[in-house]
């Protein structure tokens, strides 16, 4: 499947904020290259290539899923110190691909390494040895096809010719679209914030629109920074923050073999040097990267395959997180939940029963549950001053909040999902076409 245009130029969805962009612009120390290498039948980007000519900082999460794509292991076999390159195709996930799909990678990576030393010959004054595993992958596309290593082979010296050491937003939007599936929008986002006094950009770009629900990490996203932060405090941080922002998410249910979200620090800020995670000066860098994963996690949810409604679920009065957790994500995958909100219809029984089916204690007497700011139901029971008409106009809304309060301690949770449409079914029952 190519990449749709006229969805593209106009999103169907209602919602209009899937069509504004930030503006992102130069950041050092990362290089970009897209192209295609024809693994789609139509012609489109389809391979993109992030490159670090000084080396970065990194850490990534991936899927607790017990099936790993063949890139998935690649990546966590390298602990290099540094990666210099980060190689992401679309329309094939390398997976159940067993060794041929490995040793695809590592064919590729020992290529993409020789022709990366003769650029840092040709453009470096102290030009650095890269080796292949400081090279890592992102796949995603279809399961169990086998992987295109030759055509991929075949890109990669334009991909490293066409390499600009400047950025603007044209190459950004090029390498958003470059990774997307069965997205119809590119998934862009970024933060300013400072370290001691030093101002450092964070960027980032994301794909996901089916096979969506995390269990430690969804999608495909990667996050670049200027900053100087080491290997482990990024760990930390990008573990903690995922947790609220694409651990918050589900489209459909499902946890791909390939979900992935990576940081790279470049180091091309002069600030204060950050010895630890609990560090004072990296609180403001930690909000800002907060921030912009939540906007990247909650793209891919607007941009859910057939979603014509955006819906926040939100938990409170828990006992614990992981409580109003289960909670959230026992609604925001309820097929019947999802498709009464596609049909616009409060069917607050559906609702009901998604929290009891959760497993979760909860104090029925004082159970409250509101769409909006509309009381539906309260201490227990349906409201008595329940107005149908006023839930029905507020269900035509685009943006629908599900506020739920257990009142069982100070705990709780917001859960991000989508209608269930059949422009769902349409989508994956036509997928490989």
């Amino acid at each position: 499947m190519g990449i749709n245009l006229p969805n593209f130029l106009s999103s169907k969805l209602k919602n209009k904020r899937m069509l504004e962009y930030q503006d992102l612009d130069h950041i050092d120390g990362v290089s970009i290259s897209s192209g295609c290498a024809n693994l789609y039948k139509d012609t489109r980007d389809d391979l993109v290539m992030f490159y670090f000519r000084d080396g970065a900082n990194y850490a990534s999460v991936y899927t607790q899923s017990k099936i790993l794509s063949e890139n998935i292991k690649w990546n966590l076999n390298q602990n290099s110190k540094k990666i210099y390159s980060l190689l992401v195709n679309a329309r094939n996930a390398n997976c159940f691909t067993g060794k041929q799909g490995y040793k695809s990678l590592e064919k590729i990576a020992d290529q993409i390494s020789q022709e990366l030393n003769i650029k840092q010959k040709e453009d470096e004054d102290n030009p650095k040895i890269i080796k292949p595993k400081e090279i890592i992958f992102g796949c995603t596309g279809t399961i169990g096809e086998i992987f295109p290593e030759e055509k991929i082979k075949n890109k990669i010296p334009d991909l490293i010719k066409n390499i600009r050491y400047t950025q603007n937003k044209y190459i950004w939007m090029k390498a958003a679209l470059g990774i997307m599936t069965t997205d119809t929008q590119p998934k862009l986002s970024m933060e300013n914030c400072k370290i001691s006094g030093s101002s450092v950009k964070i960027f980032g770009i994301a794909k996901g629109s089916g096979m969506i629900q995390p269990n430690m990490a969804t999608t495909l996203a990667y996050i670049f920074t200027d900053a100087n932060i080491p290997n482990e405090i990024l760990k930390k941080l990008l573990k903690k923050n995922i947790s609220t922002t694409f651990n918050a998410i589900s489209c459909d249910g499902d946890t791909s073999t390939n979900d992935m979200v990576s940081i790279f620090s470049t180091g091309k800020v002069k600030h204060s040097k950050i010895k630890n995670y609990n560090d004072k000066k990296i609180r403001d860098f930690e909000e800002a990267l907060k921030k912009l994963l939540l906007n990247l996690a909650k793209r891919v949810v607007l941009d859910g395959e057939g979603a014509s409604k955006f819906v926040t679920i939100n938990v409170e009065n828990c006992k614990s997180e992981e409580d109003a957790k289960k909670i959230g994500f026992s609604v925001a995958n309820s097929p019947l939940v999802k498709t009464a909100i596609a049909g616009e219809d409060p069917n607050w029984g559906r609702i009901v029963m998604a929290i009891g089916k959760s497993n979760v204690l909860i104090n029925l007497e004082k159970l409250s549950i509101k769409f909006g700011e509309l009381s539906i139901i309260s201490n227990g029971k349906l409201n008595p001053n329940y107005n149908e008409f006023e839930v029905m106009n507020y269900m035509k809304k685009d943006n629908i909040d599900i506020n739920i309060n257990i009142f069982r301690g100070s705990k709780k949770f917001s859960t991000y999902t989508m209608d269930l449409t059949k422009k769902y079914i349409e989508i994956n029952s036509d997928y490989r076409n």
